[in-house]
């Protein structure tokens, strides 16, 4: 006489153990809030979010990059508009000293006044600075990273504004003829000047831009990321609760049978 069904015992410890296993994984992706929480349960899958996450790392970072950048071109242009503002006080200086009409204590009085503009358009060119680099003294590149990748890179040009640069080195206004002259080198100046608030201007409005732009890549990124990596919390609660009847089933159907066992051995 059978008194046990070994196969059928036998497939459903297997099952058992394996719906175990099942459930343990759900709860691992529960718990930490990760459908990959090892590489074995989809390898695929993270090393494409793997890839996605080195990718916004490097975005979040060239944001914080260009936006340093956006703050030189800010404090390029408030330079600008200082040195701006100081050249057409020293071009009405000049007119004014363009006059015979002036005495001499009237033109020492104008030639100081333009002396202390001239020295504070120097201390802009000197003293101006972000980060301990000088952005109005000098003539050259700032590169801003601004992709994950290398080679991804935007220029911003500081510029030199000193007197020398500006061709004001030295005026005066001792004589009408040196201030009539320095009305038009000042002129000069206000041009050049114009052209670099135009070009930050420019420079600024593109950065700009492009943070955003890179903003929105970046967002793009994650919500393909976490649909990679992020559970379906509802769908994860539904598979366990699944996972946990099928289980108490087949514990249930390996009792039942042990007992059936045990009663018909209790017959001999």
């Amino acid at each position: 006489m059978r008194i046990q069904d070994k196969a059928w015992t036998t497939f459903a410890n297997n099952r058992v153990q394996k719906n175990q296993s099942s459930v343990t994984k759900t709860l691992e992706k529960l718990s930490g809030g990760d459908k990959i929480v090892r590489a074995a349960l989809n390898a695929s899958g993270l090393s494409i979010s793997e890839k996605m996450r080195s990718q916004i790392k490097g975005l979040s970072r060239a944001q914080h990059n260009m936006q340093d950048g956006l703050s030189v071109l800010e404090v390029t242009d408030s330079g600008l508009q200082g040195v701006d503002t100081a050249l057409h006080r020293s071009r009405e200086l000049a007119i004014q000293a363009a006059n015979d009409t002036l005495t001499e204590d009237d033109r020492n009085a104008a030639q100081k006044e333009l002396n202390q503009l001239m020295e504070s358009i120097n201390d802009t060119a000197d003293d101006l600075e972000f980060n301990t680099q000088r952005i109005l003294g000098e003539i050259r590149p700032l590169f801003i990273q601004v992709g994950s990748n290398s080679g991804q890179k935007l220029a911003i040009d500081t510029v030199d504004v000193s007197t020398k640069a500006l061709g004001l080195e030295n005026v005066n206004l001792e004589t009408r003829e040196n201030a009539d002259a320095l009305i038009g080198k000042i002129d000069k100046a206000l041009v050049r000047i114009s052209k670099d608030l135009a070009n930050v201007g420019s420079d600024y409005n593109s950065l700009s831009s492009h943070h955003e732009n890179v903003g929105r890549a970046e967002e793009s990124l994650q919500k393909s990321e976490s649909l990679i990596r992020d559970p379906d919390m509802a769908l994860e609660m539904m598979d366990l609760v699944k996972q946990n009847i099928i289980q108490k089933g087949d514990e249930l159907l390996i009792q039942n049978t042990n007992r059936n066992v045990q009663a018909v051995l209790g017959l001999f």
